[in-house]
């Protein structure tokens, strides 16, 4: 276990994510290790957050759904990029026709490169907006905690259901106070 920084100390934008879901109780984070996520997984081993790693996205996603569905707390799923995203819209189809709280942590190709063809670079939430209550993208480090707090707040609100927000990759390793 770290020492905590000091309040006001930068953090890069995977512990930003993660100091919020511990401070909204997320225990376990679900997922299928992937690049566009480790500044994610940094931040949840700092704020002693589990991460259970599955060996494919749909298992992480539908993993979310069921802690959802079993405490009636948030389950949270970090998937990666493109097909990893894609690979769990079964399970945000599921958590809608559900009401299971379920928040989606995705990776995405780098805000500064986009159009440029970057690794699995594909809009998701034109995709994943008619399975959830809300999809987003984060358009700086900055504004990171307050999208996460947003997603985990209309998770939980009746009629419950999934969220998503993702993640550009320079927003997530860049540092915000």
């Amino acid at each position: 276990m770290s020492t905590p920084p000091a309040s006001g100390t930068p953090l890069h934008g995977g512990r930003l994510i993660a100091r919020r879901l511990k401070d909204h109780g997320v225990r376990k984070l679900f997922t299928l290790s992937g690049g566009h996520l480790f500044s994610i997984y940094d931040g949840c081993l700092s704020e002693d957050i589990d991460i259970v790693d599955v060996r494919h996205e749909q298992t992480a996603a539908f993993a979310a759904e069921g802690w959802a569905k079993v405490t009636r707390e948030p389950g949270v799923a970090a998937l990666t990029a493109g097909p990893g995203v894609t690979n769990g819209m079964s399970a945000l189809g599921s958590a809608q026709a559900n009401h299971s709280p379920m928040v989606v942590l995705a990776g995405r190709a780098p805000e500064m490169r986009w159009g440029q063809g970057s690794l699995q670079e594909i809009d998701h939430v034109p995709f994943v907006a008619p399975l959830t209550k809300s999809a987003t993208t984060a358009t700086s480090t900055a504004g990171i905690p307050a999208l996460v707090d947003d997603a985990l707040r209309v998770a939980i609100e009746p009629h419950s259901g999934p969220t998503f927000v993702d993640f550009p990759l320079d927003h997530v390793f860049m540092e915000a106070p």
